[in-house]
C-alpha cells in the first residue's frame, strides 16, 4: 500500500517547494492509505489560514483503486469540505470540487477556504464508475509565518552592498598579484636565458 503513495506524495512536495506562498513547512498526511469502499486515500495537506477569503487550506487527494488489477477510471473525482471545528453553521462550511494534478486521477487537488487558525473538521468525499467513498478527518489550520516574497530582497540588501565592494577587491588584488607574476617572470626571464643585464 506505501508504494501506491510515493510517487504522488514526492510530486505533492515538489509543487510545495516551487510556490511562492506556501505552508511554513512542506505538506503533510493526514491520512494514509485509508480504504474506504472501492478507494485507497489518502489525503496531504497545507492548511493556511488567511484573513482575505482567498483559498488558503490546499488539499491534495491520492487515490488508488482498492482492488488489485483494476485502474482508477478518468472521470473518478474527489470533493473537500472543511467547517471549523465547534461551529454548527452551514455558512461555515467551506467546500472545493478537487482537480486532477497535471491530468493525473490519482492526485487530485483543491483548496478551500479557512477563515481562521485552529482545528477544522474536514470531509473528503470520492465519487466515480467503482463507487462512492467518503473520509472524515480533521487538521489545524495556521497563518502562513513566512515573509512576504519581496522582503528577501530587503533582507539580501545589506549583504550585496558589502558583497560588491568585497568582490571588487578581491579582483584587484588578484589583478595585483597577476601583473606581479608576469613582471617577476619577465625579470627572471634574461636570467635565466643567460644574458647580462
Amino acid at each position: 500500500m506505501r508504494k501506491r503513495i510515493v510517487g504522488p506524495a514526492l510530486a505533492i512536495v515538489a509543487a510545495a517547494t516551487m510556490a511562492t506562498r506556501a505552508h511554513s513547512g512542506p505538506p503533510f498526511p493526514i491520512v494514509t492509505d485509508a480504504r474506504h469502499g472501492p478507494y485507497v486515500i489518502s489525503i496531504w495537506t497545507d492548511p493556511d489560514a488567511t484573513d482575505d477569503r482567498t483559498p488558503g487550506g490546499q488539499f491534495w487527494i491520492v487515490l488508488a483503486p482498492a482492488a488489485r488489477g483494476v485502474t482508477l477510471p478518468r472521470d473518478t473525482r474527489a470533493s473537500v469540505s472543511v467547517r471549523p471545528l465547534g461551529s454548527s453553521s452551514h455558512d461555515a462550511v467551506q467546500s472545493a470540487t478537487a482537480e486532477p494534478v497535471n491530468g493525473d486521477v490519482t492526485n487530485q487537488f483543491g483548496a478551500v477556504v479557512m477563515e481562521r487558525e485552529g482545528p477544522f473538521a474536514v470531509h473528503v468525499e470520492v465519487t466515480g464508475p467503482l463507487g462512492a467513498a467518503a473520509i472524515e478527518t480533521m487538521v489545524e489550520a495556521t497563518y502562513d509565518l513566512r515573509p512576504p516574497p519581496y522582503m528577501l530582497i530587503w533582507y539580501l540588501f545589506p549583504f550585496v552592498l558589502v558583497g560588491i565592494p568585497w568582490a571588487r577587491l578581491l579582483m584587484r588584488r588578484r589583478s595585483a598579484m597577476a601583473r606581479q607574476r608576469t613582471a617577476t617572470a619577465a625579470g627572471k626571464g634574461p636570467a635565466a636565458g643567460g644574458h647580462a643585464p
